[in-house]
Order: structure tokens, then C-alpha cells, then sequence
């Protein structure tokens, strides 16, 4: 538990504090964000508030999980937590390149979808094959071949290949999902928080009911590896986005960019492949996922119909064009990102109590 809030607290101070010097930087070096024409006549304002403030994320989630390892926790650093903090920072480079660009050419266009996809598939091919490798003394590897809900699902199994397809489908849709979100001050940033802080909860669950540590409770224990450490990850990024959006909150003095939306979606599909909990992650990360499904139903249906079936997608912007202000579109999406975790987490430990004989 030590080890959970110190790198939660490195994460949240290191962030909070870093994040006005990339403000000062970025500003002076003219780093500032583009706005979609659709949206020009609302957050016209926003135009040139820094941007690639994921970077700050990025910087204090190691900060956080290192600093842990250097004070309290006496073990070495896990395969499994590097592995995700890997694809995390690899996700960010992606996006630190589209950002960059934006930037150059002055558009709200970075990376084409080309580069893009490549740079998501190179990071998801390369964290799936070495998942898949590093069994522990148990035989437990980063990752299963395996579907899974709240546990694998035995009877569907990936086999290698498929799983790293798998594995670059769930990286490539929750980045971009987190992507999509990331498009009112502080609504991706605080959703990811509370994201993480279930992944939290769910590490930790895991660890205190290892099948390593616990022989007592049958199937009800947890085959993962390295489960505490995974929630040091969590720990350290969830204080990392709590730190960042004290700057990120509307009005926002920094944006995250793609640096910091890409590197998050990378995380949480990291965090829900090595906890085993992928098709939970579904409805931990409910609006990301409503967010993303807006833009493929307003696709689908305006070249089906030819008509528009939000006023605009990702879906924050419909009610915004509806008159809605944006903190209270904002809230409201935090309230129903918080349902989201409550209930995932709250079927993640209902499966528990099922198995271990409570009910």
C-alpha cells in the first residue's frame, strides 16, 4: 500500500509542478493549439493555448513509479510494469509527432492516418510478443492468449498471432478513443483518472489475492503477474492526470495534445491486458467507448444517408452545439465516466465474492 501512494503522490506533485514550466516553454516557443473549423466559432479562444502538455504526463508517471522503487519498495522494477510504461511512452512518441507537426504547418492536421496506424502498430506488436514471453516461477507471463472478462476466458484463446492482432485492435481503439474524448478542457484528463484509479483498486485486489500468496480460496484467486506493480503504474499515472489537469480544467491553461491522449489509451489497454480484464475495461472506460462509437455511427450513417446524426461528432460536441455550456457537459461526462468505473469495478468484485464462496 506504500508503494501505491508514493507513486501517486510523486505522480501529482511531480505533475503539478512541471506542467507550468512546459506552459512557459511551450508559449514562448509559439506552441500552440489549432482548432477544428467546425468548432472555430465557440473555441476560437483556445487557439494557441499550449498544447503537448501529455508530455508532463508522461514525465511524472515515471517519476512516480521510479521514485517508488528508489524509496520504499525493495523489489526491482517488474517485465510487466515496464512493458506498459513502454507502450505508454512508445504511444506518446506517436503523439508527440502528430502534435509536432500540428504545430509546424499550422493545421489541425498532423500525422496522416498512414503514419499513424503504423507508429500504434509497431508499439502494439512489439508489447504483444514480449507479453507473451517472461513466465515467472508460477509459469504467469505478462499477458494471456486469451480472451478475457474479468479472468481469461479459456475456452477463447488467440493463439500468438492472433493475439497480437488482438492486441493491436484493443491498443490502436482505446488510444484513439481516449483520442476522441480529448476535446473539452479537462474531460479526457479527469475521466482517465478515475479510469486508472479503478485500475487501482483492481491491481491491488489482485495482488492481495494472488494465487502466488493465497492457496485458500480456490478459484477465486488471481493468475496475473506481477499485480502490485502493475498498481504502481496506475497509481503513479492516475496522480500524474490528477496533477496535470489542475492546469487542464477549464479554463485550460495547457492541453494534453495527442502526446497525452494517445499515451493514455495505450495505458489502459496495456493495464487491461495484463490484468486480465479486457472486456471489463469496456465498461470501466464506458465513455470512451461512447465517445468513439459517435464518430463510427455519424460516419456510417452520413454515407448511408447522407444526414447527420449528431450535429457533431465525437459526441461531447452535440450537446455543446445544443446550447449546453461546456463545464456542464464536462461534469455531466465526469459523472457518467464515475458510473462507468463504480460499476465496473463493482462487477470485477462481485465475480470475486461468487467465486470465494460469499454470494
Amino acid at each position: 500500500m506504500k508503494s501505491i501512494l508514493v507513486a501517486a503522490a510523486v505522480g501529482l506533485v511531480v505533475s503539478i509542478l512541471f506542467t507550468p514550466y512546459l506552459i512557459r516553454v511551450f508559449s514562448k516557443q509559439g506552441f500552440g493549439q489549432e482548432i477544428r473549423e467546425e468548432v472555430q466559432k465557440s473555441h476560437s479562444a483556445k487557439r494557441g493555448t499550449p498544447t503537448m502538455g501529455g508530455m508532463a504526463i508522461l514525465v511524472a508517471m515515471w517519476a512516480g513509479y521510479l521514485a517508488t522503487h528508489l524509496t520504499v519498495s525493495e523489489a526491482l522494477p517488474s517485465v510487466t510494469a515496464l512493458l506498459v510504461l513502454g507502450l505508454t511512452t512508445m504511444l506518446g512518441v506517436v503523439g508527440f509527432l502528430d502534435d509536432f507537426i500540428k504545430i509546424r504547418k499550422r493545421r489541425n492536421l498532423g500525422l496522416n492516418k498512414t503514419a499513424k496506424l503504423v507508429g500504434q502498430m509497431l508499439a502494439s506488436v512489439l508489447f504483444a510478443i514480449l507479453a507473451l514471453r517472461f513466465p515467472d516461477e508460477n509459469g504467469f507471463t505478462p499477458a494471456s492468449d486469451n480472451l478475457s472478462f474479468i479472468r481469461d476466458i479459456s475456452v477463447v484463446s488467440f493463439g500468438v498471432i492472433g493475439f497480437v492482432v488482438f492486441a493491436y485492435v484493443a491498443i490502436s481503439g482505446w488510444s484513439n478513443a481516449v483520442n476522441f474524448t480529448d476535446g473539452m478542457d479537462g474531460l479526457a484528463g479527469g475521466t482517465a483518472a478515475m479510469v486508472l484509479a479503478s485500475y487501482v483498486l483492481i491491481s491491488f485486489w489482485q495482488f492481495r489475492n494472488s494465487c502466488e500468496l493465497v492457496s485458500d480460496i480456490g478459484p477465486a484467486c488471481y493468475q496475473v503477474r506481477d499485480p502490485l506493480d502493475v498498481a504502481v503504474v496506475a497509481a503513479a499515472a492516475m496522480g500524474s492526470c490528477v496533477g496535470f489537469l489542475w492546469w487542464n480544467a477549464a479554463p485550460a491553461k495547457i492541453f494534453m495534445g495527442d502526446t497525452g491522449s494517445l499515451a493514455i489509451g495505450g495505458l489502459v489497454a496495456g493495464l487491461s491486458m495484463t490484468t486480465r480484464t479486457e472486456l471489463l475495461m469496456i465498461v470501466i472506460g464506458g465513455l470512451f467507448v461512447v465517445e468513439a462509437l459517435s464518430v463510427v455511427l455519424q460516419i456510417v450513417v452520413f454515407r448511408t444517408s447522407r444526414r447527420r446524426l449528431f450535429r457533431m461528432a465525437p459526441f461531447h460536441h452535440h450537446f455543446e452545439l445544443a446550447g449546453w455550456a461546456e463545464t456542464s457537459v464536462i461534469i455531466r461526462f465526469w459523472i457518467l465516466a464515475a458510473i462507468s468505473c463504480l460499476f465496473g469495478v463493482g462487477l470485477f468484485y462481485a465475480d470475486w465474492l461468487a467465486l470465494a464462496g460469499g454470494g
